[in-house]
């Protein structure tokens, strides 16, 4: 250990790295009960901490050493912190990025100078493909993680949060990918500040530390998920898995949901929009506070990178509110009467819908997908549950049910043969409690709902489609209780969408 330290007292990573502010994070502090810090490492120049350790390696070489170039695998961060230190020596940088990095990454590298090869579906198909071209060309290769240099420059950061936050810190956590990161924080503050916790966290799926540390020895994963695409990394670096088995206190596993709840953390203190792995270590900073803190100081968790690509954020804003225990998601199955709605949506009380999807197909018993917006999270939804058995409603818990989560909520629906005088309108309706409870109150009782289908996306009003069951004869009334309710509204009955996928008989023909 204290040949890593002196390489990071001694490390060369300013020429190019800024030292990046703690930022208090005094929401999520005023929720956990404690000082929460935020290392910033998302406002480095390439927008992540690689350029640390890939500056001081590249720094640290011959311009002999140099003479053929470099090469580096990377999903993208490490790949821009070598072409941006490689442009710096003025030195010819090959960069081998799996074919799912995100292409704000491949851009970036592009940008700095770098000659971006796609190869495989994760880094480790990107990684021997790198080291064949290595042995091709006579580049050097630079490792992202497993390297003293590497892991010396990411201990930077470790050095600075401790001269940043001189006042007591019960933990800092650190998200691992490799391990270079976590391995050169570890040992600066072990050395530093031996009472201070070092936690590393990881995705569940993609865990290869905390396999490795608890088989005694570095482990392959089958396959790791790559949502957290910085950190998917299937095996750990040697000197990595030697430094942070030795110096780690313990190491957290979080699942998606947790990691996209703490990138809505980040934006709510910071308004910055954080990379799912730059993410990952608050979201274990959270699971850590859950358990009971010891009260010894502040907490501090490395946000690691931005690299993001925006199209992400549909994914992530879905899943936060569920991470962070503020929506749960149950289905429910209501008797097919007049009223069951109505009942229903009173039993809920004053509580935001925050989405609602139904389509008529028993002439028994409806199903519906339901949102509901927490206050008091998981014990609010067991109070919700419990009430709705009471009252003969049979509930299921979809909160945790991925399949139910990514697919089964979009596809509730379909066409039904067999309904008579069904109308198709879609609205707008007030994002505000009780706005679906005084759009049901507004029909009459032999009005029949076939379908419905709501989801809060975060406008300043809520998108609805529903299809209710009108006779020819009350059209008229139907229209005159739709301008008195006073929701914006469009008759889509004609729409060719509903003729091919919802109406009965044969949508086609009948469009």
């Amino acid at each position: 250990m204290h040949d890593t330290v002196r390489m990071i007292l001694t490390a060369r990573v300013y020429d190019v790295a800024v030292e990046s502010p703690l930022d208090p994070m005094p929401r999520l502090s005023a929720r956990v009960g404690a000082p929460v810090l935020l290392k910033r490492e998302d406002l480095q120049p390439v927008f992540s901490f690689k350029i640390r350790g890939a500056y001081n390696k590249i720094a640290g070489m011959s311009a002999e050493a140099l003479s053929g170039g470099v090469i580096c695998a990377s999903a993208g961060n490490h790949a821009q912190g070598v072409a941006l230190a490689a442009a710096r020596r003025g030195v010819k940088a090959t960069i081998v990025m799996p074919t799912t990095t995100p292409d704000i990454k491949v851009e970036a590298v592009r940008a700095r100078g770098g000659h971006a090869v796609l190869h495989g579906e994760g880094f480790d198909e990107a990684y021997a493909h790198a080291r064949r071209l290595e042995t091709e060309t006579g580049a050097v290769f630079i490792h992202p993680f497993d390297d003293p240099a590497i892991i010396a420059g990411q201990g930077t950061v470790g050095l600075e949060i401790l001269r940043q936050h001189a006042d007591p810190i019960e933990a800092v956590f650190v998200p691992i990918g490799g391990g270079g990161l976590a391995a050169g924080v570890a040992a600066i503050v072990r050395f530093l500040r031996p009472e201070t916790r070092i936690v590393g966290v990881e995705p569940e799926d993609a865990a290869s530390m905390k396999a490795a540390i608890e088989a005694g020895d570095r482990v392959i994963l089958n396959r790791v998920g790559l949502f957290a695409d910085g950190v998917a990394v299937r095996q750990v670096g040697e000197e990595t898995f030697r430094l942070c088995r030795d110096l780690l206190d313990e190491v957290i596993t979080v699942d998606t949901d947790a990691i996209c709840a703490a990138m809505k953390d980040i934006f709510d203190d910071t308004r910055a929009i954080a990379e799912p792995a730059g993410a990952l270590a608050l979201a274990g900073l959270k699971a850590y506070a859950e358990r009971g803190l010891e009260g010894r100081g502040a907490l501090v968790a490395i946000n690691s990178g931005a690299n993001l690509n925006f199209d992400r954020l549909r994914h992530v804003a879905e899943r936060a509110e569920i991470g962070e225990g503020r929506e749960a998601l149950i289905a429910v199955t209501i008797p097919e009467r007049p009223g069951s709605y109505r009942r229903f949506i009173q039993l809920l009380g004053n509580r935001s819908v925050t989405e609602f999807n139904y389509r008529y197909a028993d002439r028994e018993a409806a199903h519906i997908f339901v949102g509901v917006e927490l206050r008091d999270g998981g014990r609010e939804k067991r109070q919700i549950i419990e009430r709705l058995q009471a009252e003969g409603f049979p509930v299921v818990d979809m909160s945790d049910n991925e399949m139910a989560k990514l697919h089964v909520r979009y596809m509730v629906g379909g066409r039904v043969e067999g309904l008579p005088d069904e109308v198709l309108y879609r609205f707008q309706f007030p994002e505000r409690p009780g706005a679906l409870l005084r759009f049901l109150e507004s029909l009459r009782p032999d009005w029949n709902i076939t379908l419905f289908h709501y989801r809060n996306h975060g406008a300043d009003f809520g998108r609805v489609l529903a299809g209710i069951q009108i006779p020819h004869t009350q059209r008229p009334d139907f229209a005159k209780a739709l301008d008195e309710l006073g929701y914006p509204y469009t008759d889509e009955t004609d729409n060719p969408a509903y003729r091919l996928f919802l109406a009965g008989g044969n949508g086609a023909a009948a469009s």
